[in-house]
């Protein structure tokens, strides 16, 4: 918890409960279906929790906007921005059940009213959303086209990634040339060496 409230000093009695509940939830999920790699546990508050919230860090969330995750996986950053977020609505999507199965048992055991779970491809989503977030699911260029349908006409994509983007942006901006691409390595946020290499990728029209 030092770690998170660190960089979100303001949080509810409530927010911190919520967040202190995450790894023992997922350490119980974990040993039932392994939807986190066990050897990463014990940097999990660094590198998955407030890794996904390194969006509200740069880009906080209005209340009111409803927010897709897609590619969820086992509930990032989804989970801990809707925890920040509880005026806000998620929908957390995942085609594989048994990691839905996980992100829909750890919304209950919280009591997050604000999240939905859907079990299926997320270019199946028709929904309008204002803003669209993933983590380190797929080039930029393919989530951008697989998602045309479910972004509002003033929405944003907002992306978690890592590593050399250059050859990434080029493909998307040549297939887009309409897009805002902008990038903020997350080492100038925060100081923990996991970070050096990591981005948030902000797309707008």
């Amino acid at each position: 918890m030092e770690l998170i409230t660190k960089y979100f000093p303001h949080l509810t009695d409530n927010q911190k409960e919520q967040i202190a509940q995450l790894k023992p939830l997922y350490d119980d999920w974990n040993a039932k279906i392994n939807v986190i790699s066990r050897k990463h546990m014990d940097t999990f508050y660094c590198n998955h929790v407030l890794h996904s919230l390194s969006i509200a860090k740069l880009y906080p969330i209005d209340t009111g906007q409803t927010v897709l995750d897609i590619g969820t996986g086992g509930g990032f950053p989804g989970i801990p921005l809707a925890i920040l977020y509880p005026d806000t609505s998620f929908t957390l999507v995942d085609s594989i059940r048994k990691k839905t199965k996980v992100v829909e048992g750890v919304a209950e055991s919280l009591g997050l009213t604000n999240v939905t779970v859907i079990n299926d491809r997320f270019e199946n989503i028709q929904a309008k959303h204002d803003i669209i977030v993933s983590r380190a699911v797929a080039p930029a260029l393919k989530l951008v086209k697989l998602t045309k349908d479910a972004l509002a006409k003033s929405g944003c994509h907002i992306f978690i990634k890592g590593g050399d983007l250059t050859e990434e942006k080029q493909e998307l901006l040549f297939t887009y040339k309409n897009l805002e691409w902008v990038e903020t390595p997350l080492n100038s946020v925060f100081e923990e060496d996991f970070f050096e290499t990591k981005k948030v990728i902000k797309l707008t029209k």
